[in-house]
């Protein structure tokens, strides 16, 4: 695979592990799995449970595992063509896939925040009506 191609498979392949770690880790539809999750990863007596538990609590640590499987899946490797081609390949997949995930809490949290001062402003207008 030339430079190129494994630049954009980076890029790209970064794109679904971002997607699954953030759904896994933050959406609704994994609520109740991920609050047992953090009460067992706060609660549980093994050290090694609580860790366990806490993988699928943070997203970062969960890119990793969700990283691992997307290596194996589709064989990447990056600048080299051995076992350290993987390893490369694996920490720039969740440098990568971070970023992404980054760059959307980002996203959510200004979309909120417009929101929330629409709403405000709705609020205060109709205050406004009320009063004359």
């Amino acid at each position: 695979m030339t430079l190129s191609s494994q630049i954009i498979w980076l890029f790209v392949l970064a794109v679904p592990i971002a997607c699954i770690s953030w759904t896994v880790t933050h959406e609704e539809i994994f609520r109740e799995p991920h609050e047992w999750c953090v009460k067992r990863s706060q609660n549980a007596r093994v050290l090694l449970s609580r860790k366990f538990f806490y993988l699928f609590t943070c997203e970062y640590c969960f890119s990793h595992y969700v990283t691992i499987f997307f290596l194996i899946l589709c064989d990447y490797k990056l600048l080299l063509n051995d076992w350290r081609g993987y390893i490369i390949a694996g920490f720039g997949l969740v440098f990568v896939a971070n970023i992404y995930m980054s760059l959307f809490a980002l996203l959510r949290q200004a979309i909120k925040k417009e929101k929330v001062e629409i709403e405000k402003i709705e609020n205060e207008t109709d205050s406004e009506k009320l009063s004359k």
